[in-house]
């Protein structure tokens, strides 16, 4: 079944949920090593998303996704702003025009995001950043694709992998942002980051999975 405008805004819809349940979980990780104020950024940039869909909800997957990216980054302070809102417009332009998306358009749209968030934020794995939660996801799913996976397990896999990303960060030495300015002190404490990214891959999987629920 293609993944469609609906399914698109569906999962922003679920994504705005998820890390509106969890914005003062994400408050107090950055708490310990940021401005204390990732929840509650993120939490405000996905509201004002959801009252921009209205909006182009007859236009292209693109041009939602691109829509979304500059919405957050309009809306959304600290690092994360920019981050993620080059995140959804890089994925936003590697669907230009497309209405309908099969697994591969996914996997592609999903290395985009990730391309920008690297060019955005020089980050590679292993800073305690989110990339280490996209990029182990982003592995995941072309794994579970080659094996021959449907799109909806394939994605249920990557925000296993997301998940296990983010956790993995908790031990590792911040190199890049705010939490870098602690040194070793960035040591044991999980990145937010990496933690709504994970979040935000459980939304697009839990869309993908349920997609009797789209309206």
């Amino acid at each position: 079944m293609p993944i469609t405008v609906e399914h698109v805004t569906h999962f922003l819809s679920v994504a705005a949920k998820l890390i509106h349940a969890h914005r003062d979980e994400l408050t107090a990780l950055d708490a310990a090593i940021g401005d204390a104020d990732h929840g509650a950024n993120l939490d405000r940039g996905l509201a004002a998303v959801l009252a921009r869909l209205p909006a182009v909800a007859d236009k292209d997957i693109g041009t939602v996704l691109k829509t979304t990216g500059m919405t957050i980054v309009s809306t959304v302070g600290g690092a994360s702003g920019p981050l993620y809102g080059t995140a959804f417009v890089r994925a936003g332009m590697a669907l230009a025009d497309r209405h309908e998306l099969g697994a591969e358009d996914v996997a592609l749209a999903l290395e985009a995001a990730l391309d920008g968030i690297v060019a955005r934020g020089k980050a590679q794995r292993g800073e305690k950043t989110m990339v280490d939660a996209l990029a182990p996801a982003i592995d995941a799913l072309r794994a579970a694709l080659a094996a021959g996976q449907p799109l909806d397990h394939a994605l249920q896999v990557a925000a296993a992998a997301a998940q296990d990303g983010a956790l993995a960060t908790i031990p590792m030495l911040a190199m890049k942002g705010r939490a870098s300015y602690l040194g070793e002190r960035s040591i044991g404490h999980q990145d937010p980051g990496a933690t709504s990214t994970a979040y935000i891959l459980r939304a697009l999987a839990m869309t993908c999975s349920r997609s009797e629920e789209v309206a």
